[in-house]
């Protein structure tokens, strides 16, 4: 099966540290799939807030017309292994910006004996959506200029 390769733009959005919890450890001992995408949205919901924005909402200047996102696509490449304490820094960058929609990547790293490790890259695609008539919207043009300013 052809691996899928995740190529991180290089640009920062934000970036988050978060100590992985006994309660992602999965029966192997080491960070479980279904925390990582855990850790992902926390991720990405910390930049959100830190912009002004929510999931629910990123068109917070017009309030008639609650604009959300919603995931479309979600791929992680792990690398290395995550243990219980490991101190993770996850680093977001913005990729492709279409009229609906962007990429968010991800690198994740924890460092052991001085060395940088990389335990994961993911990539998510959001696509804008408006949840109260239930269909794919535009991305509001202050939110659009936000992801634009860091490629």
């Amino acid at each position: 099966m052809a691996r899928i390769k995740i190529e991180i733009p290089n640009n920062k959005l934000h970036q988050l540290k978060i100590q992985v919890r006994i309660t992602d450890i999965n029966y192997g001992n080491h960070l479980g799939n279904d925390s990582m995408v855990s850790i992902l949205h926390e991720a990405r919901v910390d930049w959100l807030t830190h912009t002004g924005y929510t999931e629910l909402n990123i068109n917070p200047a017009d309030t008639s017309e609650k604009i959300g996102l919603i995931m479309n696509e979600l791929i992680v490449n792990y690398s290395n292994e995550s243990f219980y304490g490991d101190d993770l820094s996850i680093l977001l960058s913005v990729g492709e910006i279409t009229q609906v929609g962007f990429e968010l990547y991800y690198t994740i790293e924890t460092e052991r004996k001085d060395e940088k490790i990389i335990v994961a890259k993911a990539k998510t695609g959001m696509v804008c959506y408006d949840y109260s008539k239930r269909k794919v919207a535009e991305i509001p043009s202050e939110f659009k200029n936000k992801l634009l300013r860091h490629p």
